[in-house]
């Protein structure tokens, strides 16, 4: 194996763990802290699902009242939460300095991959998503419980900033300058479809790179190479420097809301590859009449 492949495995470690990775920490009896996500767009029965059957001490992730702070047409539907709010979530959910954290949904990593960003924008630096979700841990053979969990005490301190984010401004900027990626299905991007947001279309200069695409048929992330070349065609070269200066160009990624996107740079970060995430996404930039739109691929 070559030292390239062996650094892309490295870093695609510190960002996923499968279903037998999974398996092992559980075995091996040492803390660990696993959360489960179950959101998807348009359901509301994330509780019922966890209820009904998890991961062996898993602790139910609220995302629109835990991974979100209150919705507006000025921010968006999935604005950041305060620090504070953050803070409190994951002390109730057992969130431990020093203690690996895994976390999950049944929509391929999708919807956990906002619980995996904003753990690690406050602080938290060993949190993965396990690749493939819950159906992959059941197809594997996972044990699943049903009820909830009695959660480890904790009296963890949260601090922001560790994750890059970019505003509406910054966002049409790196469009300019960068790499701006619109991570929603290519029909939205495209306007021809708005099922959600008050506008169709999408930020003027942004790429569609919908986020199904990172994903095999079977809902695990792309293996390395394949996924870089996918990142590598939409103009995502990290060594190639922006105009008139000796770095590399910044790419940032938006969704529907924020969700999603979250996704797509945890996708970057299993490359080494930075990106910014711009949580009002099309939600925020579509509420404003003064924001520019553009439409057609």
């Amino acid at each position: 194996m070559s030292d390239h492949a062996v650094d892309l495995d490295e870093r695609r470690a510190r960002v996923l763990v499968g279903p037998a990775g999974l398996q092992g920490l559980l075995d091996s009896g040492k803390p660990l802290t696993v959360l489960d996500v179950r959101w998807a767009l348009g359901r509301t029965d994330g509780r019922a699902q966890y209820e009904s059957g998890h991961v062996p001490g898993a602790v139910f992730v609220d995302l629109e009242t835990e991974l979100a702070g209150p919705a507006s047409p000025a921010v968006g539907r999935h604005p950041l939460p305060t620090l504070g709010s953050l803070q409190d979530s994951a002390r109730s959910w057992g969130v431990r300095r020093g203690v690996p954290v895994v976390v999950y949904d049944d929509v391929s990593g999708t919807s956990a991959a906002r619980a995996w960003w904003l753990l690690r924008w406050a602080g938290v630096d060993d949190v993965r998503i396990l690749d493939g979700g819950l159906s992959a841990w059941v197809a594997r053979g996972g044990e699943l419980e049903s009820g909830d969990v009695v959660v480890p005490e904790s009296d963890i301190t949260l601090s922001s900033g560790r994750m890059p984010v970019v505003d509406a401004d910054a966002a049409l900027q790196t469009a300019s300058d960068g790499v701006l990626l619109d991570a929603r299905a290519g029909e939205r991007f495209r306007g021809e479809t708005e099922p959600v947001d008050p506008q169709a279309g999408h930020v003027p200069g942004a790429v569609s790179l919908p986020t199904v695409g990172n994903l095999d048929g079977s809902g695990r992330m792309l293996p390395a190479e394949a996924l870089l070349e996918r990142f590598v065609s939409a103009g995502v070269v990290p060594e190639a420097p922006r105009p008139g200066t000796d770095g590399p160009r910044q790419v940032a990624v938006y969704c529907g809301s924020g969700v999603t996107a979250s996704h797509q740079v945890a996708a970057l970060a299993s490359l080494g590859i930075d990106a910014a995430l711009y949580p009002g996404s099309w939600s925020q930039w579509s509420n404003d009449p003064e924001r520019p739109v553009a439409v057609g691929a």
